[in-house]
């Protein structure tokens, strides 16, 4: 298969580089900025023609949409991009793969609930109640997505970290090393993830895809994939952003620094962040035989790359 991914160069971008290197199918790996070391075709997700232009010249099968506005408290201001980068371009890239006969991949995120009195894991089928605008144009991308027709797979993660880009962990190995204090709020709760892991499950469906496709026939895009639908990825576990910075300064080794939990309200934000999050894997493991580690273990994995940088 000829694969595309938009969004290349962020964290999940770049797990998903090292991931196609051991891959027999062929990977297109876009962005609207270079990055130094790696190889990217400029594409702007916005531009129907460029898209259009992309996946006919190179025969494109499917579509990882890694791309989008995440600047949470930001969106909240730049509601228009928020809404042009969330909600518009998947809709765009999924009636051009719709055209294609082929399937768009989507990331999605745990914001698209937050307004829910919620203490149970998140299921798929839950409806999302969000918070702000992040959350909303995400949901409703969502739903542009699935009105299309298109064969699609939606997968919605969580509190993304990597050894790429800024993230929850770079800033908390660094924090937790220079100052001897720090606040963190404990009453925001979900499950971290590992952009690594995401990757490899991103695989495993693409693979499954592509098994499919090759038992129906050349026309499988004009059919419906059996297994189109909305599926939660995050490592396994629960915990605060408190008990992940914890176990972050454990793992680095500063021990010095005072960690104290604290409430989201001491940290003023023009958008209520979802405060419990947890999402359901069943399904995911069920359709696609995926494994999913637990968040420390994973944690670990990560920062034992950072710490031989």
């Amino acid at each position: 298969m000829k694969i595309l991914v938009t969004g290349a160069n962020g964290q999940l971008g770049n797990e998903i580089r090292l991931k196609a290197r051991r891959s027999s199918n062929t990977f297109f790996f876009t962005d609207l900025v270079e990055q130094d070391g790696v190889e990217t075709i400029k594409l702007d997700i916005t531009d129907v023609d460029a898209v259009t232009k992309m996946v006919k010249d190179n025969g494109i099968d499917v579509i990882v949409n890694c791309a989008a506005y995440t600047n949470v408290d930001k969106a909240e201001s730049d509601e228009e991009l928020c809404h042009k980068l969330n909600a518009e371009a998947p809709k765009l890239l999924a009636q051009v793969m719709k055209k294609a006969k082929g399937m768009l991949l989507h990331i999605s995120t745990d914001y698209v609930f937050g307004g829910e009195a919620n203490n149970l894991p998140c299921t798929e089928d839950m409806k999302g109640k969000p918070t702000g605008v992040y959350g909303k144009t995400k949901l409703d991308g969502e739903k542009n997505i699935i009105a299309t027709g298109v064969n699609y797979v939606i997968i919605r993660t969580a509190w993304l970290y990597s050894e790429y880009g800024k993230n929850f962990v770079k800033t908390m190995m660094n924090l937790t090393a220079t100052r001897p204090s720090l606040n963190v709020v404990f009453d925001q709760v979900g499950t971290p993830t590992y952009a690594g892991d995401l990757a490899e499950a991103i695989m495993r469906i693409l693979f499954d895809y592509k098994i499919e496709t090759a038992e129906e026939g050349a026309s499988t895009g004009a059919r419906k994939y059996s297994k189109n639908g909305i599926y939660n990825y995050t490592n396994e576990g629960v915990c605060s952003w408190f008990d992940f910075a914890m176990k972050i300064a454990d793992i680095a080794g500063n021990k010095d620094c005072d960690i104290q939990p604290c409430h989201s309200d001491e940290f003023p934000s023009p958008v209520k962040r979802p405060p419990y999050s947890v999402l359901d894997k069943t399904k995911v493991k069920q359709s696609f035989d995926v494994k999913v580690p637990y968040w420390t273990h994973s944690l670990r994995k990560c920062m034992k790359h950072l710490m031989k940088k």
